[in-house]
């Protein structure tokens, strides 16, 4: 390119990049064709004149979120920074705070947002500073071991509390003996209540547990005995009290006649099911619950990322809601 031609791509560029105009305005300012504009747009491009620079905040992976969205065919994919400890730390308090800027986002007014326990959302309500006026429902029952100031039930409290709307808390554990016992305390007043907001629940909020000790909150309230049951059916993920086999099937279905918490059905109806699950020891209960169809959207990080972005064939995609077992 010479120097007129240097500088009038320059001028061009400046008109469509910097002050927002149209090829065809800037087509009659220099009175060309609109194509010229465009071909001298493309060699401003290929001839580094112009240079685009793409700038997120360093602790978000857009290359990574992208490709992660795209294989799963999830609504939102949002992949932040593993910290240098993550095989030691699954679920690390940054992805509570950009689950908490993501809700920000995706309720709106009016919403009904169900939150599953998971030290991960009980993370996230805590980061929680706007939302728009909603209700807000709790989706499981309680398991706080270790985290009592920070629980369940505070956690549905603190997301009304930022929306300005009406709390719906389970005051209820979320294992029991038996069916009997469950189902008595689901038709309780209270508990009853929040069971009717389930159909109800535009976006929930969930975590995701592997089958190990600490990964998983079924697993930790089961006996030796209950959790070798469950191991020797395959279950390799846990979300709100439903077990999944590698694949994205439910087994131990058993187990949800003792549980009080929101029925797979129902999260396969909600239109926005956000999981919030990172870290190396996650990544392939991750993978098995994005497969089952019940999730919309993810926020993890790297580890998990690189993990799921290595995995064997294609799932189907999350948005199509499809249940593995076709039941």
């Amino acid at each position: 390119m010479g120097p007129a031609e240097l500088v009038q791509a320059a001028a061009m560029a400046r008109r469509f990049y910097l002050e927002n105009k149209s090829k065809i305005q800037i087509a009659e300012e220099f009175g060309v064709s609109r194509f010229k504009v465009a071909r001298v747009l493309e060699t401003a491009l290929e001839r580094d004149l112009v240079r685009i620079e793409i700038r997120v905040p360093a602790e978000l992976d857009a290359e990574r979120s992208d490709a992660l969205r795209a294989r799963y065919g999830l609504r939102h994919a949002v992949v932040v920074e593993s910290p240098p400890d993550v095989d030691e730390s699954p679920d690390p308090e940054n992805l509570g705070e950009v689950a908490a800027d993501l809700l920000g986002e995706l309720v709106t007014e009016g919403d009904v947002l169900g939150l599953a326990w998971g030290r991960s959302t009980i993370h996230m309500a805590a980061a929680l500073d706007r939302l728009p006026p909603c209700t807000v429902v709790q989706l499981t029952g309680v398991y706080d071991a270790g985290t009592a100031e920070r629980g369940s039930v505070e956690a549905v409290r603190r997301a009304a509390q930022v929306s300005g709307g009406d709390a719906h808390p389970i005051y209820a554990p979320m294992l029991l003996p038996d069916a009997a016992t469950a189902s008595a305390l689901r038709n309780q007043t209270g508990i009853a209540r929040a069971f009717e907001y389930f159909d109800k629940v535009t976006v929930a909020c969930v975590s995701i547990g592997s089958w190990e000790p600490g990964i998983s909150t079924v697993h930790d309230m089961l006996s030796d005995e209950e959790r070798a049951h469950y191991a020797s059916l395959g279950v390799a993920a846990e979300m709100s009290a439903h077990l999944f086999d590698a694949q994205g099937r439910r087994v131990g279905r058993d187990l949800g006649e003792r549980c009080i918490t929101v029925e797979a059905d129902r999260l396969r109806r909600i239109p926005e099911v956000v999981a919030i699950a990172g870290g190396q020891r996650k990544a392939a209960a991750i993978d098995a619950v994005l497969r089952s169809g019940l999730v919309t959207s993810l926020v993890t990080d790297t580890a998990a990322a690189d993990y799921l972005l290595a995995a064997g064939s294609a799932p189907k995609p999350a948005l199509q809601r499809a249940d593995p077992d076709g039941v």
